[in-house]
């Protein structure tokens, strides 16, 4: 197939960013973030996703947002929430600077329960926020957590009153997403969430799909581009 020769190509590079060089190299630059090698190999088999890896995905999600035909989307860095459930809003409230957040469809919140990674979305179009969780916890505080802050920032920002009651909180069952089958998986499964959400897409993909996702990602941080 005409495809063989540039997926070989990709193998070597992925198997490259693993293998070869000093963990401290950097591997990609942007979004105010550096990539070295140590954190790429946090992308091996079972490896466990570190935060530049989180946030990196979330802006390679957020710059192809910005193409025709995506919904516009807001991600906030895996330090936010830690952040804002210890301080309330006054203590994020300058992270917002210089952004309506009620200005995009969809906002991502990648969230670090000390050694789990999960995703909260507010649809701003539905007035829905959905906590994700690959092991099946539920996240209703979580979610709540986050309306309270919508309203605060919407008062101090736009000067408008979100109504909480016209709002839907809901954390995702084991029967609506895919569930891990292993204690390492769950960045990757943040990642792809949040890649599927970001394109409106039904989340069909299955814990086998992980290694391949892996591998994807790398070749996908490296690159700044998303497949």
């Amino acid at each position: 197939s005409p495809w063989n020769p540039l997926f070989q190509a990709m193998e070597s590079e992925i198997s490259a960013a693993f293998e070869s060089g000093e963990p401290e190299d950097i591997l990609s630059r942007a979004f105010k973030l550096t990539v070295t090698r140590e954190d790429i190999c946090t992308l091996q088999p079972l490896g466990w996703l570190n935060d530049r890896i989180m946030n990196f995905y979330m802006g390679l999600l957020v710059e192809r947002s910005k193409k025709e035909g995506y919904p516009a989307v807001y991600a906030f860095n895996t330090f936010f929430y830690s952040k804002l459930s210890s301080t309330s809003h006054k203590g994020v409230k300058k992270w917002t600077k210089g952004v309506d957040i009620f200005e995009h469809d969809v906002i991502l919140v990648p969230i670090h329960l000390r050694i789990h990674w999960t995703l909260l979305v507010v649809d701003l179009r539905e007035k829905t926020i959905k906590y994700f969780d690959s092991l099946g916890q539920k996240g209703d505080h979580i979610c709540k957590t986050v309306l309270k802050y919508l309203e605060e920032e919407s008062r101090e920002k736009r000067n408008i009153e979100l109504t909480a009651s016209e709002w839907t909180l809901h954390s995702m069952g084991t029967e609506e997403i895919p569930q891990q089958n292993n204690g390492s998986d769950c960045g990757v499964f943040v990642c792809k969430f949040a890649d599927f959400i970001s394109r409106d897409k039904p989340i069909i993909f299955t814990p086998e799909h992980m290694p391949y996702f892996r591998r994807k990602m790398v070749w996908e941080i490296i690159h700044q581009q998303l497949l």
